[in-house]
């Protein structure tokens, strides 16, 4: 076996195995999937960072409003970073309307999401915090059903819920859709496995007590959520997902937009590997598992690219020099007895790998009840198998050489 079958045979090898831990792990745990432990009401603190997001502002504020919570216990903390559109109307707008809105704006831009929320949980008056996008709206019961976990196990340091995609409209917004409904209930089985390593921007929930602790969020890590979950479990806490709610996040409806957005989640999580390489192997499930699993899914598509980029240049040059020479020596370039079907172990472990992926995608739509995927769609899920996740590689790629060169920014 040479190198080449070798790498092929770990890459594919990595691929089946991971798919199949989560398969069954989403068999085995399936009654737990949709389980939260009761809350009580409890004042909260939310904290809405906002640039230049007039588009979705209004209706992110709205949905606060509609939580099925106490208002009385409810402030709401919207903090500008020095917005160009007319963000700041709109949020000044709701500020005077509503007593328990409070309207914050930076004199400079950060640059990030990171400092603005920083500023709201300083300034907050509870112990609670939520964090929320200003271009997400969380469902009404996402709240008093996430707050439980906070408050019935002090090691609980953040809780995220299921976070889906508004309606999609476009078809590239139908794509991101299967995709948003397959990362959410990833996330529950990990969840399972207690390796919950991300607490999304859209909506989660956090005590201000265990934020000041730690050091609150990176302003120089472009994933910021991704990194304060690590250093929680640094600090010995863990993370938790309620997957029976869900908050709706606005997706990107260029390929352009997309781009950009994906580049700067590969970006910060390499940031955040980069930060945390020396717990490998080490402080239990973040060193032992979620390190490992974070560098497989983050760098197994590389591998991938590298190995068919190999191949193909190989192809391409052996596919020269044979037409060359055919033409030098006067001799046929192809005749019958080349053609050749003969299986091979790699071509099967790849269709094994395909036929896992599809199984995997289509019980992940299921479980997450996207029924609208599932039924009569099936070029849209061949398609984000196919098509749109073998692009994940050259953001990989791409991402890497601005991380290196330092060529990047929110």
């Amino acid at each position: 076996m040479n190198w080449i079958d070798f790498a092929f045979f770990f890459y594919m090898f990595v691929g089946i195995y991971m798919l199949s831990l989560l398969i069954i792990t989403n068999y085995s745990k399936k009654e737990q999937l949709f389980y939260y432990p009761k809350g009580k009401p409890e004042p909260v603190s939310v904290v809405m960072p906002c640039f230049n997001d007039s588009e979705h502002l209004g209706e992110a504020i709205e949905a606060l409003l509609a939580l099925d919570y106490p208002k009385e216990m409810l402030e709401i903390i919207i903090v500008d970073d020095k917005s160009s559109d007319n963000s700041v109307e709109i949020a000044k707008q709701y500020a005077r309307k509503y007593k328990n809105i409070r309207f914050i704006q930076r004199k400079t831009n950060s640059g990030g999401a990171a400092q603005p929320t920083n500023d709201g949980i300083l300034n907050a008056k509870y112990n609670y915090i939520a964090v929320v996008d200003s271009d997400s709206t969380p469902r009404k019961d996402a709240l008093i059903k996430m707050i439980g976990f906070l408050q019935n196990d002090q090691k609980v340091g953040g809780v995220t819920c299921a976070v889906l995609s508004k309606p999609p409209v476009t078809f590239f917004q139908k794509i991101q859709a299967i995709e948003y409904a397959i990362i959410a209930w990833n996330r529950k089985l990990l969840d399972t496995l207690d390796a919950v390593y991300v607490t999304p921007g859209p909506f989660a929930l956090y005590r201000k007590k265990t934020l000041m602790e730690i050091g609150l969020f990176d302003t120089k890590n472009l994933t910021q959520d991704i990194e304060i979950v690590w250093r929680l479990r640094s600090c010995g806490y863990v993370a938790k997902m309620c997957l029976d709610t869900r908050v709706e996040s606005a997706t990107p409806t260029s390929f352009k937009a997309w781009f950009k957005q994906r580049i700067r989640w590969n970006i910060g999580g390499t940031q955040t590997l980069l930060k945390y390489k020396s717990y490998i192997m080490k402080n239990g499930t973040l060193g032992y598992f979620i390190i490992p699993f974070f560098c497989m899914n983050l760098f197994l598509g590389l591998i991938g690219l590298g190995l068919y980029t190999y191949l193909l240049s190989r192809k391409i040059f052996l596919y020269y020099l044979t037409t060359y020479y055919s033409y030098i020596g006067d001799t046929s370039l192809f005749v019958l007895k080349d053609l050749s079907f003969s299986p091979s172990i790699l071509n099967f472990l790849g269709a094994a790998l395909f036929i896992a992926g599809l199984l995997f995608t289509l019980e992940g739509l299921g479980v997450m009840k996207q029924e609208r995927f599932g039924k009569g769609n099936l070029f849209n899920i061949m398609f984000y198998i196919i098509v749109y996740l073998a692009v994940y590689p050259f953001i990989m790629l791409t991402g890497l050489i601005k991380l290196m060169t330092g060529r990047y920014k929110w």
